[in-house]
């Protein structure tokens, strides 16, 4: 469905039904007593939006593993996130519960599958995983489950999502994703106001790693060389410039241009990556290159994210906007260049030690937040993004690829 009637419903909609059940729920004791003991069962997260933000929440899987090894851990989400969930292998395949987005037939279809399925498991507890999205909060309220974590606006105007969060946590702007989320796990045993200001927390993550099937990696190497010939032999450079839903995200088309430019001439191959709906920017981009034999259109050429990633692993360097890619390339050790400036690295740049952010910190940037609902107030014109030069960026792509030691012939499939 189109964001803006995501964020339509979720304003008009959600807030009236956030307070019918913040009501409903306010017979019961919302705050848990500071002596009560808590051994789960059954644990649901509610993460549906972002694809990415599925290995940024990594971290929170474990915590959850490591304090509660008995509770069976559930997981509900967005159906075009579930491939990349099954990658992780966090959650079991039948405690998966899947909400389709493409209508709204099928949305509210399964929002009342999802309700069913959650008062008829009967879950100890739930955490809502999205930044301030109603939603996710109604389903949370729905669940039946005793103890309800979440993100809460405590002090703060606006951004309501009713009262029935028994275990509040604070939503830190200053703080990254992966923490917070974190955070979120620890208020389940937490006593303090808000939740989990005992919790500790690690300066650093790992990423969770990509382990392909024995040969898998190859058979697809060897695929891709036999559909693009060009590409064997060469040092190959993906790029993935489309913006996605956020378009505002996207570094200008022309500064991918310099740089795929430059990088052909260096004698790199390139790879234009992207969904299907991508392939006319992929070939605005090639037709800007001159029709080079050596850039190609990947857009919509892998079959799925596993597809992609036994791609990377014979990617000398990927260059993308924020978004999938940059989070999907941490699974790996491929060096990758990821451009922010409508949102942070600060809080969302992945774990790893491969990856370098681009960043241009001006007045009114980050502009996505979780208080605007990643509603931009820009005009369009993201300086924040037209400011970081193709030169800069073609210095440290080289230095990169430099490091990189990987070519179309003998590929590490663990590397």
């Amino acid at each position: 469905m189109n964001i803006r009637f995501q964020r339509m419903v979720d304003r008009w909609v959600g807030i009236p039904a956030c307070a019918v059940l913040s009501l409903w729920h306010s017979g019961s004791s919302l705050i848990f007593r500071r002596s009560e003991s808590f051994e789960p069962k059954r644990i649901l997260v509610i993460l549906l939006s972002e694809m990415g933000s599925l290995v940024l929440a990594d971290p929170m899987f474990r915590r959850l593993q490591d304090r509660y090894p008995n509770a069976e851990i559930h997981m509900m989400l967005f159906a075009r996130n579930r491939q990349l969930l099954d990658l992780l292998g966090v959650v079991k395949n039948e405690n998966v519960i899947v909400i389709r987005d493409d209508s709204l037939t099928h949305l509210l279809c399964d929002l009342a599958k999802a309700v069913w399925r959650m008062r008829t498991t009967k879950f100890d507890a739930v955490l809502d995983c999205e930044l301030f999205s109603r939603v996710s909060a109604i389903l949370t309220g729905l669940s039946g489950a005793s103890r309800r974590a979440g993100f809460h606006r405590h002090t703060q105007e606006g951004l309501y999502r009713g009262s029935f969060i028994n275990s509040p946590v604070a939503y830190n702007p200053y703080r990254h994703l992966s923490h917070q989320l974190v955070t979120l796990a620890d208020s389940l045993q937490s006593h303090t106001m808000p939740r989990g200001k005992d919790g500790s927390l690690a300066d650093k993550f790992s990423p969770p790693m990509f382990h392909p099937a024995p040969g898998e990696v190859e058979s697809e190497i060897t695929k891709l060389h036999h559909d693009h010939p060009t590409l064997a032999d060469k040092k190959l450079v993906l790029l993935y410039p489309s913006g996605g839903l956020l378009p505002i995200r996207a570094w200008p088309l022309q500064h991918y241009v310099q740089v795929a430019q430059q990088l052909l001439q260096d004698g790199c191959a390139i790879g234009v990556i992207g969904m299907v709906e991508d392939r006319p920017l992929a070939e605005e981009l090639l037709a800007a290159c001159g029709g080079n034999s050596h850039c190609v259109n990947l857009a919509g050429y892998t079959r799925s994210v596993r597809h992609l990633m036994c791609l990377f692993h014979r990617t000398n360097l990927l260059i993308t906007n924020d978004g999938g890619p940059g989070q999907f390339a941490a699974m790996t050790s491929m060096p990758n260049i990821v451009f922010f400036g409508p949102e942070t690295p600060a809080l969302y740049a992945s774990w790893s030690p491969h990856s370098h952010a681009f960043y241009t910190s001006l007045p009114c940037s980050p502009c996505l937040t979780a208080y605007n609902h990643r509603n931009s107030p820009c005009d369009g014109d993201n300086q924040c993004l037209k400011r970081i030069l193709p030169a800069e960026v073609l210095a440290k792509a080289r230095e990169m690829i430099a490091s990189s030691h990987r070519t179309g012939v003998n590929v590490n499939a663990n590397a």
